[in-house]
């Protein structure tokens, strides 16, 4: 199942970053996970909130340029090789992975990666059937 990946524009200045997530812990929601990703004048971070909606709420209220995203959350085992097998069932079926990062949790012997994909629902089916989870809204929580 598909989750809520919230991303939030923000200038690449001395501050800003630290200035947002204030914002965020301030409204009382935990980042479980994020990415950052810059240019030389703006950055972008992605991340995986406790409350999707009260996340996007608190930066749009800020002035903040917010969007939400469909993102897949997957066990993969945390062993050489293991995020290898998940890519390679997504390779084998023409799905692309636009980009992807770790989790901040791990769930038993696996590792945790939110990856966001074209097809989410066409990549979630062929991961499972290959044998991999992907979680649901309880991520949120972890």
């Amino acid at each position: 199942m598909a989750i809520r990946q919230v991303s939030v524009f923000i200038e690449n200045r001395p501050g800003r970053l630290a200035e947002v997530t204030r914002l965020l812990g301030g409204g009382g929601v935990n980042i479980r996970a994020l990415s950052l990703a810059d240019t030389e004048d703006f950055g972008v971070l992605r991340f995986i909130a406790s409350d999707p909606d009260a996340a996007k709420k608190i930066l749009h209220g800020a002035g903040l340029t917010v969007r939400e995203t469909p993102v897949l959350v997957v066990e993969v085992p945390d062993e050489p090789g293991g995020l290898a097998g998940a890519l390679a069932c997504l390779d084998s079926a023409g799905l692309n992975v636009e980009y992807m990062y770790a989790f901040v949790e791990k769930s038993g012997s696996a590792a945790l990666v939110v990856l966001r994909v074209e097809a989410a629902s066409a990549a979630e089916e062929v991961l499972r059937s290959s044998g991999y989870n992907a979680l649901g809204e309880e991520v949120y929580d972890l």
